[in-house]
């Protein structure tokens, strides 16, 4: 699937499969998922455009770099700020945009309740961050609506994909790059992803 980037460092598979197993307490959850958003940052980072500079070191002036690319982070609500803080941990200068969407469990599809997002986001990378690509239905909605103000330059990140998902999102926005830990086997008659980690909300916010 060429719109999709896996993830794979060592310390990503083994923290993703903290996140799978059924065991693992809310607190837990939430401390792993953090460190893994962090992990994943500086992946999905790798191509921010940079700046030269000079600066003066204690001995001497030299050559460093600063990141010319605004950032901003869009978490889609409420699973999405499980991923939040570790990217504003790497990228502190993001400024952060939420959007509120909910998927209705008898038709699959999205249903949206909150959009907030920073002005003049046409010139910067736009991250939208989700743990779970399962439908696609939440995903292509939030980027649709990102378009419409104006986003030029975005990114999905999650932890699990569906391949389901990632052709929906590639046929419907197929400039959109996703990014992901792992390209899981598919959904069950629900729409959850298999074999998943389950309700990432739920698990995050310890609401089963």
């Amino acid at each position: 699937m060429k719109n999709l980037v896996i993830i794979d460092h060592p310390l990503v598979k083994r923290d993703l499969t903290i996140l799978r197993n059924k065991k693992t307490p809310s607190h837990l959850f939430r401390s792993v998922l953090h460190r893994m958003a962090r992990l994943m940052a500086y992946e999905v980072s790798r191509e921010l455009k940079t700046e030269k500079i000079r600066v003066m070191t204690p001995l001497e002036k030299t050559g460093g770099y600063v990141i010319k690319q605004p950032v901003v982070l869009v978490p889609i609500l409420r699973a999405g700020l499980g991923l939040l803080d570790g990217f504003n941990e790497i990228l502190p200068d993001a400024r952060v945009g939420h959007i509120g969407l909910y998927r209705n469990e008898k038709t699959l599809h999205p249903v949206d309740y909150y959009f907030k997002v920073p002005g003049s986001i046409d010139r910067a990378l736009v991250l939208v961050l989700d743990p779970m690509l399962a439908t696609g239905g939440s995903g292509i909605a939030a980027v649709a609506s990102l378009k419409e103000r104006g986003a030029r330059d975005i990114q999905f990140v999650s932890l699990v994909a569906a391949p389901e998902g990632v052709k929906k999102m590639h046929k419907a926005h197929p400039d959109i790059r996703i990014y992901a830990c792992s390209l899981d086997r598919g959904l069950n008659h629900r729409g959850y992803i298999l074999p998943g980690l389950g309700d990432a909300g739920d698990r995050i916010f310890g609401t089963e």
